[in-house]
Protein backbone atom coordinates (compact mmCIF):
# COMPACT_ATOMS: atom_id res chain seq x y z
CA UNK A 1 0.00 0.00 0.00
CA UNK A 2 2.77 2.17 0.73
CA UNK A 3 4.39 1.96 -2.76
CA UNK A 4 1.10 2.29 -4.49
CA UNK A 5 0.93 5.44 -2.35
CA UNK A 6 4.03 6.74 -3.20
CA UNK A 7 3.90 5.62 -7.11
CA UNK A 8 -0.19 7.61 -6.80
CA UNK A 9 2.21 10.86 -5.40
CA UNK A 10 4.83 11.06 -7.85
CA UNK A 11 2.62 10.81 -10.59
CA UNK A 12 0.24 13.53 -9.50
CA UNK A 13 3.28 15.86 -8.70
CA UNK A 14 5.03 15.13 -12.09
CA UNK A 15 1.65 15.89 -14.04
CA UNK A 16 1.45 19.18 -16.03
CA UNK A 17 -1.51 19.74 -13.94
CA UNK A 18 0.44 19.93 -10.70
CA UNK A 19 3.36 21.76 -12.40
CA UNK A 20 1.26 24.28 -13.87
CA UNK A 21 -1.36 24.91 -11.44
CA UNK A 22 0.00 24.25 -7.91
CA UNK A 23 1.26 27.82 -7.59
CA UNK A 24 -2.59 29.26 -8.42
CA UNK A 25 -3.67 27.11 -5.60
CA UNK A 26 -1.06 28.09 -3.58
CA UNK A 27 -1.97 31.84 -3.61
CA UNK A 28 -5.77 31.20 -3.64
CA UNK A 29 -5.08 29.28 -0.31
CA UNK A 30 -2.80 32.27 0.91
CA UNK A 31 -5.27 34.89 -0.07
CA UNK A 32 -8.76 33.14 1.31
CA UNK A 33 -6.30 32.80 4.56
CA UNK A 34 -5.02 36.52 4.65
CA UNK A 35 -8.49 38.24 3.59
CA UNK A 36 -10.18 36.02 6.71
CA UNK A 37 -6.94 37.03 9.10
CA UNK A 38 -7.72 40.92 8.14
CA UNK A 39 -11.51 40.38 8.79
CA UNK A 40 -11.14 38.48 11.92
CA UNK A 41 -8.45 41.29 13.42
CA UNK A 42 -10.59 44.16 12.00
CA UNK A 43 -14.13 42.40 14.07
CA UNK A 44 -12.07 41.70 16.89
CA UNK A 45 -9.52 45.28 17.59
CA UNK A 46 -11.47 47.88 16.08
CA UNK A 47 -13.71 50.24 18.27
CA UNK A 48 -17.42 51.49 17.96
CA UNK A 49 -17.23 55.22 19.81
CA UNK A 50 -19.66 57.36 18.27
CA UNK A 51 -19.10 60.95 19.39
CA UNK A 52 -20.34 64.19 18.74
CA UNK A 53 -18.04 64.91 16.31
CA UNK A 54 -18.77 62.00 14.14
CA UNK A 55 -22.00 61.80 14.27
CA UNK A 56 -22.49 65.38 13.54
CA UNK A 57 -23.17 68.09 10.14
CA UNK A 58 -20.76 67.02 7.29
CA UNK A 59 -18.02 69.47 6.10
CA UNK A 60 -20.14 71.18 3.78
CA UNK A 61 -22.51 72.30 6.54
CA UNK A 62 -25.54 70.10 6.04
CA UNK A 63 -27.30 68.32 8.78
CA UNK A 64 -27.52 64.56 7.11
CA UNK A 65 -31.58 64.80 6.31
CA UNK A 66 -31.78 61.25 5.59
CA UNK A 67 -30.41 57.77 6.06
CA UNK A 68 -27.43 57.27 3.82
CA UNK A 69 -28.81 54.32 2.75
CA UNK A 70 -32.06 54.72 1.38
CA UNK A 71 -33.31 52.50 -1.98
CA UNK A 72 -31.12 53.99 -4.58
CA UNK A 73 -32.96 55.18 -8.21
CA UNK A 74 -32.21 52.23 -10.76
CA UNK A 75 -31.92 54.88 -13.23
CA UNK A 76 -28.68 55.34 -12.30
CA UNK A 77 -27.15 52.24 -12.67
CA UNK A 78 -28.84 51.89 -16.00
CA UNK A 79 -27.07 54.88 -17.10
CA UNK A 80 -23.94 53.92 -16.16
CA UNK A 81 -24.24 50.30 -16.97
CA UNK A 82 -25.24 52.19 -20.77
CA UNK A 83 -22.04 54.15 -20.63
CA UNK A 84 -19.75 51.43 -19.99
CA UNK A 85 -21.29 49.61 -23.17
CA UNK A 86 -21.34 52.50 -25.47
CA UNK A 87 -18.05 53.96 -23.83
CA UNK A 88 -15.82 50.01 -24.62
CA UNK A 89 -16.23 50.90 -28.33
CA UNK A 90 -13.39 53.07 -28.18
CA UNK A 91 -11.44 49.92 -27.03
CA UNK A 92 -12.13 48.53 -30.23
CA UNK A 93 -12.28 51.41 -32.59
CA UNK A 94 -8.97 52.62 -31.46
CA UNK A 95 -6.50 49.88 -32.52
CA UNK A 96 -8.99 49.07 -35.57
CA UNK A 97 -7.80 52.31 -37.28
CA UNK A 98 -4.34 52.07 -35.97
CA UNK A 99 -3.98 48.54 -37.78
CA UNK A 100 -6.65 49.23 -40.87
CA UNK A 101 -4.07 49.43 -43.48
CA UNK A 102 -2.57 45.85 -42.44
CA UNK A 103 -6.07 43.94 -42.27
CA UNK A 104 -7.79 42.29 -44.60
CA UNK A 105 -11.42 42.71 -45.97
CA UNK A 106 -12.56 40.25 -43.26
CA UNK A 107 -11.30 43.27 -40.55
CA UNK A 108 -13.45 45.74 -41.89
CA UNK A 109 -16.56 43.00 -42.52
CA UNK A 110 -15.66 42.18 -38.96
CA UNK A 111 -15.89 45.70 -37.50
CA UNK A 112 -18.74 46.67 -40.02
CA UNK A 113 -20.70 43.88 -38.18
CA UNK A 114 -19.57 45.32 -34.51
CA UNK A 115 -20.79 48.83 -35.73
CA UNK A 116 -24.39 47.40 -36.55
CA UNK A 117 -24.59 45.40 -33.88
CA UNK A 118 -23.84 48.75 -31.24
CA UNK A 119 -26.38 51.08 -33.77
CA UNK A 120 -28.90 48.22 -33.33
CA UNK A 121 -28.21 48.23 -29.23
CA UNK A 122 -28.71 51.76 -29.07
CA UNK A 123 -31.47 51.64 -31.01
CA UNK A 124 -33.12 49.23 -28.59
CA UNK A 125 -31.71 51.23 -25.50
CA UNK A 126 -33.78 54.26 -27.11
CA UNK A 127 -37.07 52.55 -28.04
CA UNK A 128 -37.42 50.99 -24.55
CA UNK A 129 -36.63 54.42 -22.90
CA UNK A 130 -33.68 53.40 -21.24
CA UNK A 131 -31.97 56.73 -22.01
CA UNK A 132 -34.68 58.83 -21.17
CA UNK A 133 -35.07 60.16 -17.29
CA UNK A 134 -38.40 61.11 -16.18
Amino acid sequence: VQILYKKLLYIFMSTLFYQEFSKILILFCFSIFLASLILFFSYRFSTYNPDAEKVSAYECGFDPYEDARNVFDVRFYLVAILFIIFDLEAVYFFPWCVSLSFLSSDGLWGMIDFIAELIAGYIYAWEVGALEWK
